[in-house]
């Protein structure tokens, strides 16, 4: 069997040229998705207990959302770099919906209706 890292690493690069093939085409913006992709890449190798295919799932949401999120952190961020936005929301996005997740399947609608306690 081969190392996890290893197959990161493979996953990553094939994910690579397809951003680079892509970058190629009008109307893509090459930045924001290189960024995307690094951000993503950076989550997936962060995330060694996690098995492979969801790493994988994750490298291709996170550069997903992160390339379509570029404009809407650069709208709220003071940055001027649409690679440095999709890479920001590249790496965080899994992050944070993992977060929320975890986070409501924990919540309490009681909570809510309380009256003054």
């Amino acid at each position: 069997m081969s190392e996890p890292a290893l197959a990161t690493l493979a996953t990553s690069a094939a994910l690579g040229t397809a951003t680079a093939t892509t970058a190629l085409m009008p109307g893509i913006d090459g930045n924001a998705l290189v960024g995307a992709v690094a951000g993503a890449a950076l989550f997936v190798t962060s995330s060694r207990d996690l098995p492979l295919i969801r790493r994988v799932i994750y490298l291709v949401i996170s550069t997903v959302v992160g390339y379509l999120a570029a404009p809407e952190v650069l709208a709220h961020l003071p940055l001027q770099s649409t690679a440095l936005a999709a890479f920001l929301a590249g790496a965080l996005v899994v992050t944070l919906t993992m977060q929320l997740i975890e986070r409501a399947k924990t919540f309490d609608l009681s909570t809510l209706f309380r009256k003054g306690d």
